[in-house]
């Protein structure tokens, strides 16, 4: 009944976990698709210089042809010289300065003891002088206005009347007082110190500059300016096959292509677009699901890992939508080359790799010269995977940017190549973007980090940091149990050249392998690497105890290693690195001593589970190996091989490498290894 009961929950746990994972496929394309731009896509691609390769393209209706920037910028300068800044005339400053010049002159003449009958003539000397200045105009110069001349054109408005003058014929204050000076010093009978002085201090502005009005008339101009030149009619030849894409036909194509989306934005029907992206990204969600069913089906079956990967293809197709729609300069600035990455750490190659070009298919429908995108992204993904197969250093991150930068340079300079015909008409500011890029890139680092906290992901980073001998839990057992540790050592090198010539995760199995036996802390003395002194605590107690000791450090282990947080694909060979078999060594013993008696044997045997992967398989295998080589009372070729194949060949017996996806030639292998390396560490000469 309780079986029954147990598959019951399993059968609805896997049902709704099915419909979670649906779920999840459902809203990631919903959330792509909601955030994707809504118009009709242009399906012509064309660049300058180009051959025009398809059929002659007729006008299906008239348009304009619009001005290329170049063009708009020159138009814009001409109307701006056009304008000639606006002063305004201000005939109250003219007569406050005369009738305060008359005042300072009484004030001062009493002062300066100069002859009365000379009077009139000082004063009319400075008036004069004053009505002349204010008779032209006194203003202070532009310094918007003179970038190419001292003197430019205004007009003054003098009640609403406007007059046309130049700034060459009117006064400013340092011109005014030279002016005075000038003409003073024609008098000789006069003192031109204490006239220039009080005509001086009445010099104020007379014509304000009016910016406001100014402004306003610049922006009229501008307004007013045609952003076209000519008009294609329907039915015309935009361009013929086989011909090149000239400048003139290139701004055809430019002003082609912006009445098509204006068209198709009025007059197109926009639930179709979304149809039709609706398909589009449909069709490539659904890929990517049958690729992880077929051939990672354990990825597939896992909806947190499934979760993250649909976050990650979502975030970067949104970005790019977001992008868009900020009407970024250029659309290589993104990172598509992040994506790649993240999912090459955390996952494999394989699906990085499948991952990266369903993406870019997709972002190649939204960007200009889809295949010249396409080429790029799909380039630079694939050196970003290949750059950082083996992660097993920090500083292969820099050295991944700098291969990708270097991808991308050649890709760069190829279709530059193509597209100009000449080194000298490529503008490299164009690579700028690419830089960025890849500057980005380099984001991946934290965001791996993030993910592996998140949903739980243990990445070759981490193992990286795991192997570390350093770490709290192996620095404690290296010094509570330091046969146990060199057992570990050994191990993880037997393991790890196993595994990595008949392929595997190498840094996987050796952070396994220096762990799997941590739970042998709890009483290191009962485990025999471990006595020095000859003192053997098994000798006091019965079999069965002693079995239950030696087994239990597996669940020690286990509940250590979940204390001390490590990835539950690290506790997995912990629990595997023994599978189900029995403590012979006891087990025979109780035998022997007790043949009356009734033996359960599941005292006698760990509880499993028996290795379910290639990594765990040849780390029970080098464990059991190296503990077994210990033994070897005189270690030659003929000993060691003997022990290496009775062991596996054990194993196999005992139904332990089952699960775990070794063929019979890589058994093979492992013993080979096994065996040259066992030779190796114990000195044996090899015989030619």
């Amino acid at each position: 009944m309780a079986t029954l009961t147990t598959s019951r929950q399993k059968a609805f746990l896997r049902k709704y976990s099915n419909y979670l994972r649906y779920l999840m496929i459902v809203a990631s394309i919903c959330v792509i698709v909601f955030t994707l731009p809504k118009q009709a896509k242009f399906r012509y691609e064309y660049d300058r210089g180009r051959i025009w390769a398809q059929k002659d393209l007729v006008s299906p209706y008239s348009f304009a042809i619009l001005k290329t920037q170049a063009e708009i910028d020159s138009d814009r300068q001409a109307a701006l010289r056009s304008v000639t800044p606006i002063y305004q005339l201000d005939d109250d400053v003219a007569t406050q300065a005369l009738e305060g010049y008359k005042n300072d002159f009484d004030i001062k003449w009493h002062d300066a003891g100069l002859k009365e009958q000379q009077k009139q003539s000082y004063f009319n000397a400075g008036e004069q002088l004053l009505k002349n200045i204010y008779s032209k105009g006194l203003l202070s110069l532009n310094a918007k206005y003179q970038q190419n001349q001292q003197n430019y054109a205004i007009t003054v408005l003098d009640k609403n009347v406007a007059t046309d003058k130049n700034t060459a014929d009117m006064f400013t204050k340092d011109k005014a007082v030279a002016y005075c000076d000038q003409e003073l010093s024609k008098r000789k009978n006069l003192d031109k110190t204490f006239v220039l002085d009080l005509v001086q201090n009445r010099l104020q502005n007379n014509l304000r500059y009016d910016d406001k009005l100014t402004t306003r008339l610049e922006k009229e101009v501008l307004e007013g300016l045609s952003l076209t030149r000519g008009m294609v009619q329907k039915g015309e030849v935009i361009v013929q096959k086989g011909s090149v894409v000239n400048d003139v036909v290139f701004q055809k194509l430019e002003s082609y292509k912006k009445a098509f989306e204006d068209n198709a934005r009025v007059n197109g029907d926009h639930r179709l677009v979304l149809v039709g992206q609706l398909l589009l990204v449909s069709i490539v969600i659904t890929l990517l699901m049958v690729f992880l069913y077929l051939f990672r089906k354990d990825i597939y079956l896992d909806n947190r890992l499934v979760g993250l990967i649909l976050l990650v293809v979502t975030s970067m197709l949104a970005s790019l939508s977001f992008a868009i729609r900020l009407q970024l300069p250029n659309l290589y600035y993104i990172p598509y080359c992040i994506v790649p990455i993240i999912i090459r750490i955390l996952f494999d190659t394989r699906l990085a790799l499948n991952i990266h070009v369903l993406v870019i298919l997709v972002a190649g429908f939204f960007v200009p010269n889809s295949f010249e995108f396409a080429y790029f992204e799909i380039t630079a993904g694939m050196v970003s995977i290949y750059s950082i197969k083996n992660l097993i250093r920090r500083e292969q991150f820099l050295v991944s940017a700098l291969i990708i930068t270097s991808g991308y340079f050649v890709a760069f300079l190829g279709i530059s190549f193509i597209r100009e015909g000449t080194l000298m008409g490529i503008d490299w500011l164009d690579f700028v973007p690419f830089a960025v890029s890849v500057l980005l890139t380099l984001l991946a680092y934290p965001l791996i980090y993030a993910f592996e906290k998140v949903f739980g992901i243990t990445s070759d980073i981490t193992l990286i940091e795991m192997t570390n001998t350093n770490s709290p839990l192996l620095r404690e057992l290296a010094f509570a149990a330091p046969g146990t540790f060199q057992h570990s050592l050994q191990v993880a090198n037997l393991a790890e050249n196993a595994i990595f010539r008949i392929g595997g995760n190498a840094l996987l199995v050796r952070a396994g392998a220096l762990y799997h036996d941590i739970g042998k802390l709890e009483n290191p003395l009962f485990f025999v690497e471990n006595q020095s002194s000859g003192f053997n605590p098994h000798d006091k107690l019965p079999y069965e105890e002693s079995a239950q000791i030696i087994i239990r450090h597996v669940s020690t282990g286990v509940e250590m290693a979940r204390k001390a947080n490590l990835p539950e694909i690290v506790i997995d060979f912990i629990r595997t690195h023994h599978g189900n078999t029995r403590v012979d060594y006891f087990y025979q013993s109780f035998l022997k001593n007790f043949p009356e008696k009734f033996v359960n044997e599941n005292i006698f045997r760990y509880p499993g589970p028996i290795p379910f992967s290639k990594e765990q398989g040849v780390l029970m295998l080098a464990d059991s190996v190296e503990a077994a080589s210990r033994s070897l009372r005189e270690p030659d070729q003929r000993s060691i091989s003997d022990l290496v194949d009775r062991i596996v060949k054990y194993k196999l017996n005992q139904d332990q490498l089952k699960d775990s996806d070794i063929t019979l030639k890589d058994i093979e292998t492992i013993k080979e290894i096994f065996k040259r390396m066992l030779m190796s560490i114990y000195h044996v000469r090899i015989d030619y």
